[in-house]
C-alpha cells in the first residue's frame, strides 16, 4: 500500500528537513505578511538563503582543490616512481611518501570530504523540502485543510479518488491510485498537487455537490500561491505543455513556451556551472580515466536534469534552475576571491592549523614522522645486526622471536594506545643503550 506522506521520515535526511522546513516556513509567512503568498517566490529565497548558509563550505573546498592542484604533480611523481612495484613493502613505502607531501601542506588526504559530508545531506533535504511543499509551510497546508477534512467525511473516499484517478489517466507525482486516502496528510498532498484543471473536474463529481462553494474557494487560493510566471508550479511541464497545446491560441501557445524553458533553462544554468567550476590540471599529456569520466559526467548530468525536469513538478525545476544561477554566481566570486589568496600563506596556516590540532591530542607531529619512518624501515631495510650473511632462517626466527617479546614486555593490553606507547618508550630506551656503547 503506497502511503503519501507529506513529511520526510528518513533518519538524518528527516531531521534536517524539519530545520530547512522552519525556514521555508518563515520565509512564506513573512511573504504573506506583505501581501505575496507565493511558494514559487519563497523557493527562490528559500534556495538563496541555505546556499548563502553553504557558502563558507564551498570556500574550503576550493581552496583544497587549489592545493590539491599544486601537491598532485609531486603526487603523480611518488606514484609513477612506485608503477610496477606491487610488494607490500614498495607500497607502504608509497603510501608514507604520499603522506608526507599531504603533511608538508598542512591538509589530510581527506581534506575535502567533511565538507561534501555536511554538504549532501543539506542538498537532499533541501530538494524534499520543495518536493513536499504542504508538510513543511503551514499557511499552504492551511489552505487545503478544511476542503481535505470535508473530502475525508465522504464515504468511500478512498475508492472514489483512486476511480478519478484511473479514469482521468491522471499521473501525479509520488501519488498513485493505490494510496492510502484515510488521513488529511494524503488528501492534502493529493489536493496539492492536482492542476486548476484537474481540480475543477474533481470538484465536479457529485458526491462533492455539498460543498462545492469550498472547492471555488480553496482553488482561486491554491492558483494565486501556486502561480508563479503563468505556470502553477505543482504541476509538471509535460502536463502543461499537453494542456496549452490543446488549448491552442496565444495563451496556449505561452504556456507551452513557458513549460519548455523551465527545462531548457535547467540544462543551461547547470552547463555553466560546470564550465564556470575549476577543472583540475593534469601533468600527463593524456587525460587520466577519472577526468574523462568527470568531463563526460558534466556533459551528461546537465542534459539529464532536462529530461528529468519534464515529469516533475514545476517548482523542482524552478529550484534547479536557481539553485545552478546562485551556484554560478558564487563561483565566480569565489574564483575571484581564490585569485588574491596567498598559497604560502595558506600552507602555513594549514601547517600551524595541523600542528595545534595534533597537540591538543597529545600528539608530536616530528614523532609521528620518525615512527612512520621507523615502521616503513623495519620493513624496507632489514637490520645489519640481525640479518648476518649467512644466517639461518631459524637464527632469524629466534632473533625476531625475542625482538617481539622485548617490545611486548607490558602489562598493557596488546594493541592498545598504552602498549603502543610502551613500545615507542622501549625502542628509544635501547637506542639510548646502544649509542651509550
Amino acid at each position: 500500500m503506497n502511503i503519501v506522506l507529506t513529511k520526510v521520515t528518513t533518519p538524518v535526511i528527516g531531521w534536517i528537513c524539519s530545520v530547512l522546513g522552519w525556514i521555508i516556513n518563515a520565509i512564506y509567512a513573512v511573504l504573506e505578511a506583505i501581501g505575496i503568498p507565493n511558494i514559487g517566490l519563497a523557493i527562490i529565497l528559500f534556495t538563496l538563503v541555505i546556499y548563502m548558509l553553504m557558502m563558507p563550505l564551498q570556500i574550503k573546498q576550493q581552496k583544497f582543490s587549489k592545493l590539491n592542484s599544486i601537491m598532485q604533480p609531486e603526487i603523480q611523481k611518488i606514484q609513477k616512481k612506485y608503477k610496477n612495484k606491487k610488494d607490500q613493502d614498495s607500497m607502504m613505502k608509497q603510501n608514507e611518501e604520499v603522506n608526507a607531501v599531504y603533511q608538508k601542506y598542512g591538509v589530510s588526504p581527506t581534506g575535502s570530504c567533511l565538507q561534501l559530508i555536511i554538504q549532501m545531506p543539506v542538498l537532499l533535504a533541501l530538494y524534499q523540502v520543495i518536493y513536499h511543499i504542504p508538510g513543511y509551510i503551514a499557511g499552504v497546508r492551511d489552505v487545503f485543510a478544511g476542503l481535505a477534512n470535508k473530502i475525508m467525511s465522504v464515504n468511500g473516499i478512498g475508492d472514489i479518488i483512486s476511480k478519478f484517478l484511473t479514469d482521468e489517466k491522471i499521473t501525479l507525482t509520488g501519488i498513485s491510485p493505490n494510496a492510502d486516502f484515510s488521513q488529511q496528510t494524503s488528501i492534502v498532498d493529493f489536493l496539492y498537487k492536482l492542476s486548476p484543471s484537474q481540480m475543477d473536474k474533481f470538484s465536479d463529481l457529485s458526491q462533492f455537490s455539498s460543498f462545492s462553494e469550498l472547492f471555488d474557494s480553496v482553488s482561486r487560493q491554491a492558483g494565486h500561491m501556486n502561480n508563479f510566471l503563468t505556470l502553477n508550479i505543482s504541476d509538471t511541464p509535460l502536463a502543461i505543455v499537453k494542456s496549452g497545446w490543446a488549448q491552442g491560441g496565444a495563451a496556449g501557445y505561452l504556456l507551452v513556451f513557458a513549460a519548455i524553458m523551465i527545462p531548457v533553462l535547467a540544462w543551461f544554468t547547470q552547463w555553466m556551472n560546470y564550465k564556470l567550476m575549476p577543472q583540475p590540471q593534469s601533468t600527463n599529456d593524456q587525460p587520466s580515466a577519472m577526468e574523462s569520466s568527470m568531463k563526460s559526467m558534466n556533459t551528461i548530468m546537465p542534459v539529464m536534469s532536462a529530461v528529468f525536469c519534464f515529469s516533475f513538478p514545476v517548482g523542482i525545476g524552478i529550484y534547479w534552475v536557481i539553485g545552478a544561477v546562485i551556484r554560478s554566481v558564487q563561483q565566480l566570486v569565489i574564483n575571484k576571491h581564490m585569485e588574491k589568496v596567498d598559497m604560502e600563506e595558506l600552507i602555513r596556516h594549514n601547517q600551524e592549523k595541523m600542528k595545534k590540532k595534533l597537540e591538543k591530542q597529545g600528539l608530536s607531529p616530528q614523532k609521528i614522522n620518525q615512527q612512520a619512518r621507523m615502521n616503513v624501515r623495519n620493513i624496507q631495510e632489514p637490520d645489519a645486526k640481525s640479518d648476518k650473511p649467512g644466517m639461518s632462517e631459524e637464527e632469524k626466527a629466534e632473533r625476531l622471536k625475542k625482538s617481539t617479546e622485548y617490545y611486548n614486555n607490558t602489562n598493557a593490553k596488546p594493541g592498545s594506545l598504552a602498549a603502543k606507547a610502551n613500545m615507542v618508550k622501549q625502542f628509544d630506551e635501547k637506542n639510548n643503550k646502544n649509542r651509550k656503547k
